[in-house]
């Protein structure tokens, strides 16, 4: 959660989503792991008088908690843990491997049992516990099992959001008694059983009662066999209770004009402001400054997802265009290598960041003229929405929230807000290049372009109408 911790898209999410809630007037309170490296400095976190044992298998851990009051918001933010799971140097595995830790299922199975008996302890009955992704998916099984017939959790429903469905949260069989969990759960077929491990977001996906997605794209693409990561039939079956709700942009973090981290901050009415983002990015990276060579910004994990077998592929066609490229990220070994050798190929047309730098992330944004996302897929993709702000023209592939957010440009009617590729092919993202670069030597043209972008409005405030309407169905329901 923004600002305490992130890890991708899904921290933006869990920072903005409940604070518009929270400034529509319910009464919101986030929980999330009392991690040792949260970053806590604008927030004064009060230590709770109380702790509770809480059995994972035969062991028993204390569970212990802290309390704030979110300075944008007022809403309540609770911090959970214990140090023997939490206070580590990374969230799912150690900083600098890709190894997760071996005891996450007990980790995240702790955190569940923890935020309902911390709920608990702070009297705060909801309506609605609002689940991200597997790491919070067993609050949904112990809901309609440990705690079904508890009378303070009596009607509670709970929402489950699937930020990525590549990420499952599927362990040994082993470890199933460290749930506390019925037997029957782990029969085949049944809600956790997954190949014969135990699949934490299958469970949830079972046992929540809605289910949504990141994107309306996503939401029908879970549900087939290419995209489905072996869930699709298991989705299949709750078909109806599944929703696209597209995410938002926090636009008091991502607008040019009013960007803390921005070293210019710049107008649609007047973009001289970038201009000098993108003098000033180019004399740091060490390019050469070249005013009619389009620059390319990236920003993403070093991961198969993001579409780099397709920048591999391509890599000399890729780099004998007219252009020039900064790529921020930092993520698998063999993708850093595979960018660190193109730069050393093309000193001139590519330097690469190995690290993940927020304030370098805003500033790429602000000073690209391109951005280029061939992700394989992407169930929504915030930096798409970021440039398009940012008057950064995106090259998408059409997947997921991709799809939903960026319309192709028709150099005939001046119609459209980027390029879009169609097939997941080094020549279907060369083409959509090429088309974008015949664009830009078009300065009129490129520069309505750009501005068509910035009126873009992908704000918080209609993705919390969905939230809340399909909430106040659920609630409704009973």
């Amino acid at each position: 959660m923004v600002p305490f911790a992130k890890t991708g898209g899904l921290g933006d999410v869990v920072g903005a989503l409940p604070v518009q809630m929270a400034r529509s007037g319910h009464d919101v309170l986030v929980m999330i792991p009392h991690y040792s490296f949260l970053d806590t400095s604008d927030h004064r976190f009060e230590p709770l008088r109380w702790s509770h044992t809480i059995h994972v298998g035969e062991c028993k851990e204390t569970m212990a908690a802290c309390l704030t009051r979110h300075r944008k918001s007022g809403m309540r933010v609770c911090l959970v843990g214990n140090p023997k799971y939490f206070h580590r140097d990374g969230l799912y595995f150690h900083n600098g491997t890709k190894e997760d830790f071996p005891d996450n299922d007990e980790r995240f199975a702790f955190f569940c049992r923890s935020v309902l008996e911390a709920a608990r302890r702070l009297d705060f009955r909801p309506d609605v516990v609002h689940l991200h992704d597997w790491q919070a998916g067993l609050i949904a099984v112990y809901l309609k099992t440990t705690y079904a017939d508890d009378p303070f959790f009596a009607g509670v429903k709970s929402v489950l959001t699937i930020h990525n469905l590549a990420h499952q949260g599927t362990f040994k069989a082993e470890c199933f008694p460290h749930l506390g969990l019925p037997d029957s759960l782990l029969l085949p077929t049944a809600p956790l059983e997954f190949f014969g491990r135990v699949n934490f977001l299958k469970g949830a996906i079972v046992k929540a009662d809605l289910i949504t997605t990141v994107s309306p794209r996503y939401a029908q693409e879970i549900q087939t066999g290419k995209f489905g990561c072996g869930l699709d039939g298991v989705l299949r079956e709750r078909t109806g209770d599944i929703y696209g709700i597209l995410n938002g942009v926090d636009y008091s973090i991502w607008t040019p004009s009013r960007d803390q981290l921005l070293p210019h901050r710049y107008y649609p009415s007047n973009l001289s402001g970038k201009h000098m983002n993108r003098i000033d990015l180019l004399g740091a990276a060490g390019l050469p400054i070249r005013e009619n060579v389009p620059l390319v910004g990236m920003i993403l994990r070093l991961v198969h997802q993001k579409g780099l077998d397709l920048i591999r592929e391509a890599a000399d066609r890729l780099f004998a265009l007219n252009l020039q490229m900064v790529v921020l990220g930092a993520g698998d070994e063999k993708y850093q290598k595979l960018l660190l050798h193109l730069e050393t190929k093309y000193p001139d047309k590519l330097k690469v960041y190995l690290a993940l730098d927020e304030k370098l992330a805003h500033w790429i944004e602000g000073a690209a003229d391109i951005f280029l996302m061939p992700s394989l897929f992407e169930p929504c993709g915030l930096n798409q929405m970021y440039s398009l702000k940012y008057g950064t023209v995106p090259i998408v592939n059409a997947v997921g929230g991709l799809a939903d957010t960026v319309v192709d440009y028709d150099p005939e009617t001046g119609e459209g807000t980027g390029f879009v590729f169609t097939e997941e092919t080094p020549e279907a993202m060369l083409e959509a290049l090429q088309r974008a670069l015949h664009a830009f030597v078009r300065r009129r043209p490129w520069m309505k372009l750009m501005k068509t972008g910035m009126r873009q409005d992908f704000s918080w405030a209609r993705s919390v109408e969905l939230y809340l309407s399909a909430f106040e169905n659920l609630v409704g329901r009973q």
